[in-house]
């Protein structure tokens, strides 16, 4: 597999920083994946009215597919089991429902408005994902 240029990165952090920005500038709402998913699935109270959190998600594979016709895209080797995905998705799902955020609501926005709980949650995030890359490479071997 080819890697991605620099440009690419850089390109889609500022798409990912943009639409952030505007989505609170235009709507007053900060773009939490998880927290629209919440709402558009109404498992979460509050939030962004339906359709908008709606509109957001379905959104979010229309831009991929969009931008994955005019891009090269990346060949993805999965080698994870369908349960083990499955049971990832829902430990995901769960801490995020528990952190009261995700990535792109603690990570982009929180930590772009300098928010201490997003920090926190942000270096959480990151040191749970290194330590379970750790334990699962080096001590189980997976």
């Amino acid at each position: 597999m080819e890697p991605l240029s620099p440009l690419v990165a850089i390109a889609g952090g500022l798409l990912i920083g943009g639409a952030a920005a505007l989505l609170l500038l235009l709507n007053g709402r900060v773009a939490g994946v998880s927290g629209m998913l919440a709402t558009a699935t109404r498992i979460g109270a509050g939030g962004p009215p339906w359709r908008q959190a709606a509109a957001f998600v379905i959104g979010l594979p229309l831009g991929a597919a969009l931008v994955a016709a005019f891009v090269r895209r990346p060949e993805l080797v999965i080698a994870a089991s369908p349960a083990a995905l499955i049971v990832a998705g829902l430990l995901v799902g769960f801490g995020t429902r528990l952190g009261n955020g995700c990535t792109s609501g603690h990570g982009v926005c929180g930590m772009a408005r300098l928010s201490p709980r997003s920090i926190v949650a942000t270096l959480t995030f990151m040191a749970t994902a290194a330590l379970t890359v750790f334990v699962m490479r080096h001590v189980m071997g997976i």
